[in-house]
């Protein structure tokens, strides 16, 4: 009992540190550097510690220090209950969701089966979507208790995109229900371990809509019209400043590593290594010991999901300095008329071709 306790936790810990510790920083200077070099500016190059200047690496500790100082401001008119918790609701689901996502396979440690994910629920990705539906009411609770035009109109527009987006989004992958015959993110990633059993090859409609509308949900350019600062200032968060500000941005943040962490678990073989088995890798490790190889082979196969994780939180923010802001308009039309359609053909086909075989 008290292993499972102490590996659960360090479990929990681990999967905090990488993503509040690690990737929410430091996407905030990968935002400014990776849109500096595409444009062919300098970027970030201020905050200097130990001569490191030139990349402005320490510009997220510089503005967690002015935003842990700034005012907390909150309009005079304001629900300040719901104004202080909208926040709150933003960000712990982006957090929460990486529970359910698999890291790592299972490994025998010490005469114990270790294995790489903090909650192995039986409705697997379906967990994901009912946080996704809850950041929702974030949003739209910050527009709401604002009581200003500008924040309730990006409210408005964040739960008409976010919901109609879940749609198209959560029929995109029943194809690969289907195929995989598991709602079970472990489940799935262990079928990856054949790279032509990979979601990418079984499912490839279902992925590019899978991501669209990730990416729509998460609010970022194209899709990112509840912001929209050259209509209303900055949307749902206007009259947001200080630490509650910072959530918005750091749940914007670790919901890309979440769908990344999605994407690489449903579509893109988890933590193997392609045409690499389990066995394969053990074998690689024997040297070691039993104990050694498993240890060895876990830290490859998460230091792979993690590489892995990194290339589409690169891409995301690829197509968000690529793509121009799409209108109210064509955003759901391109839900409504598109996506969802696409996505019901595919589930056909998928369907016919599952009976078929």
């Amino acid at each position: 009992m008290a292993a499972d306790l102490i590996e659960s936790v360090a479990k929990i810990l681990f999967i905090f540190a990488v993503n509040v510790g690690v990737f929410a920083p430091i996407l905030g200077w990968v935002e400014r550097k990776q849109s500096a070099v595409m444009q062919d500016r300098i970027g970030a190059n201020r905050a200097d510690i130990l001569g490191f200047t030139a990349i402005g690496l320490f510009h997220s500790l510089a503005d967690a220090i002015k935003l842990l100082t700034k005012e907390d401001f909150v309009p005079a008119n304001a629900n300040k209950f719901f104004h202080t918790l909208a926040p709150f609701i933003s960000l712990v689901p982006a957090i929460a969701a990486f529970a359910i996502v698999p890291f790592g396979g299972r490994y025998e440690l010490f005469g114990r089966e270790v294995h790489l994910v903090i909650a192995d629920l039986d409705v697997g990705i379906l967990y994901v979507f009912a946080l996704a539906g809850l950041a929702t009411y974030g949003t739209v609770l910050a527009g709401w208790s604002s009581r200003s035009n500008w924040s309730l109109l990006g409210g408005l527009r964040a739960s008409a995109q976010m919901l109609s987006y879940e749609v198209a989004m959560g029929l995109s992958i029943i194809g690969l229900i289907m195929v995989y015959g598991s709602l079970k993110l472990t489940d799935i990633g262990a079928i990856q371990e054949n790279f032509f059993r990979w979601g990418i090859f079984l499912q490839p409609v279902g992925f590019v809509i899978f991501m669209t509308c990730a990416i729509a949900e998460n609010k970022r350019i194209p899709f990112d019209i509840p912001e929209a600062e050259s209509e209303l200032v900055a949307g749902y968060f206007t009259e947001y400043s200080g630490m509650k500000f910072i959530m918005f941005w750091m749940a914007e943040f670790l919901e890309m590593v979440t769908i990344s962490a999605v994407v690489t678990t449903l579509f893109f073989g988890a933590w193997h290594i392609p045409f690499v088995t389990d066995a394969m890798l053990l074998s690689w490790f024997a040297p070691a010991g039993p104990n050694g190889a498993a240890a060895l082979a876990m830290l490859v196969n998460i230091a792979v999901f993690f590489a892995k994780v990194s290339f589409f939180i690169w891409l995301q923010m690829t197509i968000r300095w690529t793509l121009p802001r799409f209108r109210y308009d064509q955003v759901m039309r391109m839900c409504w008329k598109m996506l969802l359609p696409l996505s019901l053909v595919n589930l056909s086909i998928t369907g016919l071709v599952v009976l078929l075989l």
